[in-house]
């Protein structure tokens, strides 16, 4: 299927591994320019690298900003113009019990999670209504919906992501821009992949083993019974990222694997 993103201009916080990395790739692919994001220099153009050498022909290009750092956030505003797709995919989260929460940490993940999308969303938006033509998309989890006890606080930042998500959409009406999120449900990405290839030689069984084991022990229930592969949640991005989609909007829709139980 030709998705029609030949020429459009993506900007995806936080893509220089895990989902973000392969939607920039899914995007590549289907011709559109792309501008990825990481915290560190060494490691985003060691991204920008590995995207070149797979696509030599296109137009790919690196920002370096720490979303916790708001001088780095203002220096990458500036650079951000013609945009057509916005993926706010940059998050963080942590195993932490309510009780042990300081205010420091709710502030910490609110101000990554949150309010960098709101910060891109307000910058590049009204370019977007201008021309009346661009698509953002949150990269939310099902966590905003079932919310975790051992991490109320990510939970909170999901929620809020698909509220802020839904609001500015309601600001597009009579164009064709669209504002979208995707609820991604247990997802290998690379951070979780290392993690359970840890526990795994500790306890001396095999990397599938663990992760079947932990998907039951986590989510008996899951529809899909294994983790989500990255590309999985990426080609819904990338869809809502096309002009194919035009009549979604205001959504939040589920890549969760069958986690949640709600319709």
């Amino acid at each position: 299927m030709n998705l029609k993103l030949e020429g459009k201009r993506a900007f995806i916080s936080g893509s220089t591994q895990g989902i973000g990395f392969v939607i920039a790739k899914q995007l590549l692919n289907e011709k559109a320019e792309v501008i990825i994001n990481g915290r560190h220099e060494e490691k985003t153009k060691t991204a920008v690298q590995k995207l070149k050498d797979e696509f030599p022909d296109a137009v790919v290009s690196g920002i370096v900003c720490d979303f916790e750092k708001k001088e780095e956030v203002t220096a990458l505003l500036h650079q951000l113009n013609a945009i057509d797709i916005l993926i706010n995919n940059v998050g963080i989260f942590e195993l932490k019990d309510f009780e042990n929460l300081e205010d420091e940490d709710w502030y910490r993940i609110f101000e990554v999670n949150v309010m960098s999308s709101i910060r891109l969303s307000k910058k590049l938006l009204p370019q977007m209504l201008e021309k009346k033509s661009g698509r953002i998309v949150f990269i939310s989890s099902e966590s905003g919906v079932n919310i975790p006890g051992n991490m109320i606080h990510y939970g909170m930042t999901k929620a809020a992501m698909m509220a802020v998500s839904n609001g500015l959409s309601k600001l597009t009406a009579g164009t064709e821009v669209t504002v979208n999120t995707i609820l991604g449900g247990p997802t290998y990405s690379d951070g979780v992949a290392s993690t359970i290839e840890h526990i795994a030689s500790l306890q001396n069984i095999e990397v599938e083993q663990m992760k079947t084991a932990i998907i039951q022990q986590t989510n008996p229930h899951s529809l899909l019974q294994r983790f989500i592969d990255p590309s999985e949640i990426a080609s819904l991005a990338v869809y809502l990222s096309s002009p194919l989609s035009i009549a979604t909007n205001g959504a939040s829709l589920r890549a969760d694997g069958g986690v949640l139980k709600t319709i």
